[in-house]
């Protein structure tokens, strides 16, 4: 087909791919979109005439349709495109609300109870008149709110690799073993094969326990887990009640928990690097700038 005849395709055609193939059934994808099934066959089969492709498998009775490898291959177009004017239309909103309306910051878990209080009090400060909405996500679910235009600032742990990200790099968390206070280890500079003789708590979540792992690895070692949990305070808890040992970012311990003791590793590993980061491509606002500047003058002068 010539690239002009594409010229043709509506959003509208590619919410009816997409609700089909989530769906599985016509009717169903029009009961979701609130078209009739005949409206929703007619989107998805002017969408086919168009790229000059089948994308829909109909079997016909009550058998699920499903799309074909190039309706597969649209739709991942069609959710790239979807991000980008998302993404538009937040730009634009940036641009008209200058240095008012809204902010919307990302973060996570440890940044959003040790970093962040303070970062906030600042900005409120000196930028009374901006709204900030935090959206507390994961590493990851941070970066593609990023890229979608879901949020305009966000903290993210570095590398981030493959998207399109500006990051400002903020702190080298270093990594640190916690241990139940009165435990033997609690005196000492534990090797990670000292480590991981004791019953072993840790992230659940990949992104989390990857370095982790990685560095007991490196050491040859496996690593067996008693227990594993993405809340920071329920790691902490469960080392405190004395099962298991933990090796975790300072800056998602608690330090005023008397029942744990905090302790150095007797070996190097590499440290947590937090950074802020923004979409590259996309309008930064005055208030998105000042946000940045502040959380990199906050953490620098942090004790």
């Amino acid at each position: 087909m010539e690239a002009d005849s594409w010229s043709g395709v509506e959003l509208r055609h590619f919410a009816a791919l997409r609700a089909v193939a989530e769906e599985r059934s016509f009717g169903r994808a029009a009961e979701r979109l609130g078209y009739t099934q005949s409206a929703i066959s007619q989107q998805v089969a002017t969408l086919e005439r168009i790229v000059g492709e089948r994308l829909v498998e109909r079997p016909g009775g009550p058998r699920p349709v499903s799309l074909t490898e190039a309706g597969a291959l649209m739709l991942r177009h069609a959710d790239s495109i979807i991000s980008r004017l998302r993404a538009a239309q937040a730009d634009l909103h940036a641009l008209r609300a200058g240095e008012a309306g809204t902010l919307r910051v990302g973060t996570f878990q440890s940044v959003g109870a040790r970093l962040l209080p303070e970062v906030m009090r600042r900005f409120a400060e000196q930028w009374p008149n901006v709204d900030v909405m935090l959206n507390e996500l994961e590493d990851d679910g941070i970066v593609r709110a990023i890229e979608t235009g879901d949020i305009d600032v966000g903290f993210v742990q570095l590398p981030v690799v493959d998207a399109p990200l500006e990051t400002v790099e903020l702190l080298r968390d270093p990594y640190v073993v916690i241990v139940a206070a009165g435990s033997p280890l609690a005196d000492e500079r534990p090797t990670l094969r000292e480590v991981a003789a004791q019953p072993l708590i840790g992230f659940r979540d990949e992104h989390g326990a990857a370095p982790i792992v990685a560095a007991f690895r490196s050491a040859g070692i496996e690593p067996h887990w008693a227990f594993r949990s993405n809340d920071n305070p329920t790691v902490q808890g469960l080392v405190a009640a004395g099962m298991g040992v933990a090796v975790m970012p300072r800056l998602t311990v608690d330090p005023a928990d008397r029942r744990i003791a905090i302790v150095e590793l007797g070996e190097p590993m590499p440290p947590r690097i937090i950074a802020v980061a923004q979409h590259r491509d996309r309008y930064s606002s005055p208030a998105a700038r000042a946000f940045v500047q502040t959380a990199r003058e906050t953490v620098a002068t942090r004790p």
